[in-house]
């Protein structure tokens, strides 16, 4: 047994300068960042400026590669499965990151078990819009209108399980109302059935909807932060519509399959701090309403903790199941 002992300890000396080696030369190729929702959705842009800046700064291409479908959960497994070599990351949102495991069934991956934390990129509002000839100009008329209406009412959202679904759901459970959801694989098609009418309301990530809003196109009936935002500041929040302690806030991440090396995922933590304290960073985020966070990958670990705490019982009592 002391011969065993002794073998191992010396096995795992020897691997620590070949891990420490590895870290050092990464990347020496192209690296894969896997965002689990179509082009043109508010995360593919932020991921998209973000893999700008870090192709860059390594000298390697940063790819980003859209894997949309199943609420992010197809980009989500093919990232929890991957190789843990600092060659794939998952820059994702709180469906796949977190929330999903409380809402599909048979999940292919285990989000808390299999992704390993790296950063919290930024966070933003969500927005509740409707078309701009929708009879309702403000959430409550929404809510009057679809009482009014039972079913009729056509609630567009980015994808089953998305933080835009489990809003909707959630303010349909405390007004009484019924609307009928109608899910999309990702903003971008939902966003051109709203302009053309398929759909009367979207729940969805503010950026994409900031341009829309201000040309007129579609209107902004709330806001789902505790107050208001300041890119629109005449749109009041859902508390001010009634719904006293509601606060719904999209986040974005970056994490890596777990197992991957730590010396690897500092450097990405460091890389895209740098990103976000920059001048470049910051006009980034200004230009898509975003707000940047950051921090250490303790940071994120303890915040998507804090997350699956908080809606975990929401999801349960609205009942999503997918």
């Amino acid at each position: 047994m002391r011969m065993l002992t002794l073998g191992l300890l010396g096995l795992a000396l020897a691997l620590a300068p070949c891990h420490r080696a590895v870290a050092q030369e990464w990347p020496d190729r192209p690296v894969t960042m896997i965002v689990p929702f179509p082009a043109g959705a508010a995360v593919d842009t932020l991921a998209r400026a973000v893999a700008n800046t870090l192709s860059e700064n390594f000298g390697k291409q940063f790819i980003v590669e859209n894997r949309a479908g199943a609420g992010g959960n197809l980009g989500g497994a093919a990232v929890a499965k991957a190789t843990a070599d600092g060659y794939t990351w998952l820059f994702g949102t709180p469906a796949p990151i977190a929330l999903n495991k409380f809402m599909y069934k048979g999940l292919a991956y285990d989000s808390e078990r299999d992704f390993t934390s790296v950063v919290l990129v930024a966070k933003s509002p969500m927005i509740i819009t409707a078309t701009s000839d929708f009879p309702a100009k403000t959430l409550p008329e929404l809510i009057a209108y679809a009482k009014q209406n039972p079913g009729k009412v056509n609630v567009g959202v980015p994808g089953n399980g998305t933080l835009g679904h489990i809003t909707s759901a959630l303010i349909q459970q405390f007004a009484g109302v019924d609307m009928t959801h109608v899910p999309y694989r990702g903003s971008a098609p939902l966003i051109t059935d709203l302009l053309g009418g398929q759909v009367n309301v979207a729940m969805d990530f503010m950026p994409t909807y900031l341009p829309l809003v201000a040309g007129g196109k579609i209107r902004a009936l709330a806001v789902t932060t505790s107050q208001r935002v300041a890119q629109l500041p005449d749109v009041p929040t859902v508390q001010e519509a009634g719904f006293r302690g509601f606060e719904a806030t999209a986040w974005y991440a970056i994490v890596a399959p777990t197992g991957t090396p730590h010396d690897i995922v500092s450097k990405m933590n460091n890389a895209v701090n740098a990103f976000l304290k920059s001048d470049k960073g910051k006009s980034v985020l200004a230009q898509n309403a975003l707000q940047g966070v950051g921090g250490s990958p303790e940071d994120l670990k303890a915040f998507v903790a804090g997350e699956l705490a908080k809606w975990g019982p929401v999801i349960a009592a609205a009942k999503i199941t997918m």
